[in-house]
């Protein structure tokens, strides 16, 4: 509930600086070229929206069929269709943004921040399932000296069954 003035409040900022930076852009190269940049940055948006959400869906088909947990797929397909998308927002900054999205180092940054974020408000169970097996990290206080578990106890020895006793009776 926290969070709905907050995105409120960012949207109108973005539509501000959104604004400003078009109208410097247009004071520097002039307002007709602006407005050319302007359109062919969403068009390419446009254009990349639809590749970015087919390629992410084959991509998670894929790692489900394989029996992989499908989570890195999703995150990854997720960021480059937000960075898709905000290139496809008119917009400069919104396109600077979704170019950043795009590019390789930035998509990997952010993927880990949606895996994150997921696992933070999911059960370990469920991120296991999504994202598979995590890595983490152990620290050792210095001067202490981490001791290994002790041993499981042995198995108790092998009793034989107890032996039934009886008679053969032959009725031939």
């Amino acid at each position: 509930m926290r969070r709905a003035p907050m995105i409120g409040l960012a949207m109108i900022v973005t539509f501000v600086v959104e604004i400003a930076v078009f109208v410097a852009v247009a004071k520097l190269v002039g307002w007709v070229w602006a407005f050319v940049a302007l359109l062919a940055v969403s068009a390419v948006g446009a254009w990349l929206v639809p590749r970015q959400g087919v390629r992410a869906w084959r991509r998670f088909r894929a790692a489900a069929v394989d029996g992989r947990a499908p989570g890195r797929q999703a995150t990854d397909g997720l960021v480059g269709l937000i960075g898709a998308l905000l290139l496809a927002v008119p917009g400069f900054v919104t396109g600077l943004a979704g170019v950043a999205l795009l590019t390789p180092p930035l998509r990997r940054f952010a993927r880990g921040r949606v895996e994150r974020s997921v696992e933070r408000l999911t059960s370990p169970a469920l991120a296991g399932h999504l994202f598979g097996p995590r890595r983490v990290r152990v620290r050792v206080r210095r001067g202490r000296r981490a001791t290994p578990p002790p041993p499981p106890p042995p198995p108790p020895p092998q009793q034989p069954p107890p032996a039934i006793e009886g008679e053969i009776v032959d009725d031939t």
